[in-house]
């Protein structure tokens, strides 16, 4: 069990269904109802993590998922711990469920994956943000790609797809999994939702699984 007195929020999914904006809406309306709210993202904003952000186009495959969990780790220790530690509510823009789409979408298997975060930090809520795969399309066309998991025509599906699986993994680990439509919601709506949804904190990578070794998903 977590033993912060703090609740960790994540919100991950696909590009383009508002994860950033919806970041800074629960932010404010957390704030607006009287909770100590921090809110981060990941890659972090450290050396690490800047150098993590900038090479994620360069470094692909296992070393990428490395890079990653190594940038995680510091984050936890870092920032997260003690903010979660000192009672805030601490909302992460991308944290685990990012890692098993994208990792896998870079040929990288998800036991693999699992065993590289088997000793992070897990989130009392995580929030998988997703949406009509036409609709992430028209999005991203609109505002422009961000990274090469854009490339490909069928990445939206894709995405979408896996990050499905990745809140069945997530729920095999004990978290608790949120998952909301953003296809006709404004990030306003989402947040609330989100906010009205909160809950005491969870569980650790460990001791949740269903498995003798954790790094193992069926």
């Amino acid at each position: 069990m977590n033993s912060h007195p703090g609740v960790f929020v994540t919100i991950d999914g696909p590009g383009a269904v508002g994860k950033s904006t919806t970041v800074a809406e629960l932010g404010r309306l957390l704030a607006s109802r009287g909770s100590g709210v921090h809110t981060t993202a990941e890659p972090s904003s450290s050396e690490l993590g800047e150098f993590t952000r900038s090479k994620a186009d360069h470094i692909r495959g296992r070393a990428l998922a490395c890079l990653v969990a190594a940038n995680r780790y510091e984050h936890i220790e870092v920032e997260l711990d003690p903010v979660l530690k000192a009672g805030y509510t601490v909302v992460c823009d991308r944290y685990l469920a990012s890692s098993l789409v994208l990792q896998q979408l870079d040929g990288v298997p998800e036991p693999f994956v699992l065993a590289l975060n088997r000793h992070v930090l897990l989130p009392d809520l995580a929030v998988i943000l997703t949406a009509q795969p036409e609709t992430i399309a028209a999005r991203l066309a609109e505002r422009g790609k961000r990274h090469r998991f854009h490339d490909a025509p069928t990445g939206p599906a894709r995405e979408v797809e896996l990050y499905r699986d990745a809140a069945q993994t997530l729920m095999i680990l004990g978290v608790e999994v949120l998952v909301l439509d953003s296809t006709d919601a404004t990030p306003t709506d989402v947040a609330k939702r989100i906010a009205d949804a909160l809950s005491p904190p969870g569980g650790s990578v460990v001791n949740h699984s269903k498995h003798d070794d954790p790094t193992v998903n069926s």
